[in-house]
């Protein structure tokens, strides 16, 4: 029986999928709220392995991010992510331009995008949002010219 992650072309198709996903959150200007995400994290080079490394297991094969961290708990990784409705469409949906992008298509693929639907949606939570008040607080500094903007905006 294959794994899936064969059946998309194996771990070299997976990284050129996670590595089209990465560009088009650094470089879309319609996926900058996933990349703001990231501002308070490890940052997105530390997040692009993760990611391929997360995904590899997966898809069923060899599961490298269990390997260095010891679990795959998509929640507890996500824990300290502010993730709302509209965050968890915007990633599905950037991801799924990235698979088409990369030419993925098929049976496979189709339950790999069901599946990662209902992942995404598992993770929307009421985590503080630090977002909007660093919104606020870049707004007021921009009404007051040669403030410094805070972190994260």
């Amino acid at each position: 029986m294959s794994v899936a992650l064969t059946r998309i072309g194996g771990e070299a198709a997976l990284r050129a999928v996670v590595e089209r996903f990465y560009d088009l959150v650094e470089t879309d200007p319609a996926a900058h709220p996933l990349h703001r995400l990231h501002f308070r994290g490890h940052g997105l080079d530390h997040t692009r392995q993760a990611q391929f490394d997360y995904l590899c297991g997966f898809l069923g094969g060899r599961a490298y991010y269990r390997e260095r961290f010891g679990h795959m708990n998509l929640r507890e990784i996500h824990a300290h992510v502010p993730i709302r409705d509209a965050d968890a469409m915007l990633w599905l949906e950037t991801f799924d331009t990235a698979l088409a992008d990369c030419g993925m298509e098929g049976d496979t693929v189709d339950t790999f995008r069901a599946t990662l639907r209902r992942a995404a949606l598992l993770l929307v939570n009421d985590v503080p949002d630090w977002r909007a008040e660093a919104d606020r607080i870049s707004a007021e500094r921009r009404a007051c010219p040669g403030t410094a903007p805070p972190d994260g905006t």
